[in-house]
């Protein structure tokens, strides 16, 4: 078979590329450029060359800079300015690596794409990773199901350090087992704020109010504020721990209240994305990539590829923007964006 890997430079990607070649497989790589962060590209390229030249295969280097930003970059940007919190990771993988790279590699006459992500795809679900500290199902969770059939995953039954340890074992391929992770999004330096800074400024001091409306404090700007933060902002007399419960970004307002006003229990998602049938359902749900699963009712209007949540239990720190996924078990069933 001929298969495509997204090569990162990074350890995950290599040993899929080694892992797929020694099962007998036609190996191409492919590096994409998706930003303009300096240095970046240059040290990358390095490191997926020198795995091309030790594995013999040969290395695309795709140009997705002006689709990255469309439908990736800019809508991060858009999304903070809005006051919502934004998933980049997850349009990424949607619209670029299992979008635009897998358009490439059926161009390229590959009959599969094969990535680095730690998940599998069992009879035609995404499903955890036997490595839970690394499981990306979470990301995955806005892949058409359809496309399920043309990529795979070598790594999803594998545990990372395994990983890192058979890399350690080859002296051409022991700098990628050392090498520190790589940071959740690609093209954020230090904080959100640095890209947003590029755009907008950030620093707008405005005021804090209360649920009723009342202002009771002021802060620095309310792009720099995430649902549920606590810190960075005043509140006049405060004798408990204030959060942020909502951002109103015409006003440049931060809404604020104690923990117990943070809780939720109806999510209302957009961009819904099914892997069954139903209408409605139960399922466990995650508000978030690093939130515990909590039991929910589930119901979908496909119309408008919308959906309603009720949870079982009130969960803390609802964001809009934020990818909710639903599970049932191990299995992904259904995703959307928190609205």
């Amino acid at each position: 078979m001929k298969i495509m890997v997204a090569m990162s430079g990074g350890v995950d990607s290599t040993m899929t590329a080694k892992t797929l070649q020694e099962a007998g497989h036609e190996i191409v790589g492919c590096y994409m450029m998706l930003h303009d962060k300096p240095g970046y590209h240059e040290e990358n390229i390095r490191k997926v060359k020198k795995v091309g030249d030790f594995l013999g295969i040969n290395v695309h280097i795709l140009d997705l800079r002006e689709r990255f930003n469309e439908f990736v970059y800019n809508p991060f940007v858009n999304e903070y300015k809005a006051g919502k919190t934004p998933n980049p990771c997850a349009l990424c993988n949607k619209f670029i690596k299992l979008g635009a790279l897998l358009d490439f590699a059926k161009e390229q006459g590959c009959d599969k794409l094969a990535t680095g992500h730690y998940v599998q795809v069992i009879d035609g679900f995404i499903s955890v990773a036997v490595d839970p500290s690394k499981d990306q199902s979470y990301f995955l969770a806005q892949v058409p199901k359809a496309l399920l059939n043309d990529v795979i995953f070598p790594l999803g039954d594998k545990y990372k350090t395994d990983i890192k340890a058979l890399a350690a074992q080859i002296p051409v391929l022991e700098e990628f087992a050392t090498q520190a992770e790589s940071s959740e999004i690609c093209f954020v330096e230090k904080t959100y704020v640095d890209v947003l800074n590029k755009h907008y400024n950030t620093d707008m001091p405005g005021n804090v109010v209360d649920k009723n409306g009342k202002i009771i404090g002021s802060h620095q700007g309310y792009m720099h504020y995430t649902i549920g933060k606590r810190r960075g902002f005043e509140v006049h007399g405060a004798h408990e721990p204030h959060f942020v419960l909502r951002i109103n970004a015409d006003k440049n307002e931060i809404v604020v209240g104690t923990k117990d006003d943070l809780k939720e229990k109806i999510v209302k998602l957009e961009s819904v994305n099914m892997f069954i049938d139903d209408d409605e359902f139960d399922g466990e749900v995650k508000i978030r990539y690093r939130s515990p699963k909590i039991d929910a009712k589930i119901k979908v209007d496909k119309s408008e590829n919308t959906a309603v949540i009720t949870l079982s239990d009130a969960a803390y720190g609802v964001a809009k923007g934020q990818l909710c996924v639903v599970y049932r078990g191990d299995r992904v069933i259904a995703s959307g964006f928190i609205v």
